[in-house]
């Protein structure tokens, strides 16, 4: 009975001792960043990453066929900090989505992963705050659940850094994606395609993770003055819908929606009209029928829920 009672005090020391091992241990993060063209931007980015109060990360920088000077900017920082190495990569085709998940994935295989907790997707253009991958690593050593974390963009306007409303509050947005490396490989990492960015954040909570934007974190993207980045072209429109697996109804949805912010009914049916050529044309899906399904489930449910009031 004695010896039962020691080996269980025994039991218990040992796991509560790992226990305090796995909490306080550093996780380390893997930063990929393609890169095209972003000799003004790119030093702003790289600048932020060295000033993080949290040091344990490599980055790798994907200069996708720059034709500026953002090969010599990457070399100043691969040639005096170990953390920072890069990839060259001739020009790969312009496709919307699927061009900055190609460098991205290119720069990946460059990894071991089992060397990493964090896998993270960053813009070449941001500027992050200085404690921004030690609360990224906070809230993934706190919340096991958490499957992807990110902060929220803003953006200069007038002399001041505003919200960007590009999107709800709730999504991580595609410049600054961090993952769980568990949840990542689980939802298979990232898709070449259009909506890409939005197709991760439905299958990692189909698979129970969780989403997380940190709203104290606040991101600045560089954009140039002036440019409005909210307004799309309809063949975008047509095109992402179909490529995200939206059926017929939840696209026409999708497609009024977008109409009535451009108080537009013909770019209604210019929408329309690109997301029917695809169909037509039975263009290839990045995503199974199980997970196409998951995805205009979740769609369905987050209708229902904001406009059926169901």
């Amino acid at each position: 009975m004695l010896i039962s009672c020691q080996w269980f005090i025994t039991y218990h020391f040992i796991a509560h001792y790992l226990l305090i091992i796995t909490h306080n241990k550093s996780v380390r993060f893997l930063i990929i960043i393609p890169a095209h063209n972003e000799e003004e931007n790119l030093p702003f980015t790289l600048d932020s990453l060295q000033q993080q109060s949290f040091k344990d990360f490599k980055t790798v920088v994907v200069n996708d066929g720059s034709t500026d000077q953002t090969a010599e900017i990457i070399r100043k920082y691969t040639e005096n900090d170990p953390r920072f190495e890069t990839l060259d990569l001739q020009k790969s085709a312009h496709q919307p989505g699927s061009k900055v998940v190609n460098a991205f994935k290119n720069g990946l295989r460059t990894q071991n992963t089992d060397d990493f907790d964090i896998i993270c997707k960053f813009d070449a253009d941001i500027i992050l705050l200085e404690n921004y991958l030690e609360t990224i690593q906070d809230a993934f050593k706190n919340n096991p659940e958490y499957g992807l974390v990110g902060g929220l963009l803003y953006v200069e306007k007038e002399g001041s850094w505003v919200y960007e409303g590009n999107s709800n509050k709730h999504h991580v947005r595609g410049p600054l994606k961090a993952y769980r490396k568990e949840c990542f490989l689980q939802i298979g990492g990232l898709r070449e395609t259009l909506g890409w960015d939005n197709i991760d954040s439905i299958l990692l909570e189909n698979l129970g993770w969780k989403e997380i934007v940190l709203p104290e974190l606040h991101v600045k993207l560089i954009k140039v003055k002036g440019a409005d980045y909210t307004i799309r072209p309809a063949d975008y429109y047509g095109r992402y819908f179909y490529f995200l697996g939206l059926n017929r109804f939840l696209a026409y949805v999708a497609s009024a929606k977008e109409a009535a912010k451009s108080k537009s009914v013909p770019f209604f049916f210019k929408i329309i009209k690109a997301y029917e050529a695809c169909k037509t044309d039975q263009l290839e899906l990045k995503i199974s029928k199980e997970e196409q399904k998951a995805i205009n489930d979740k769609r369905w449910k987050m209708l229902k829920k904001k406009w059926l009031k169901m």
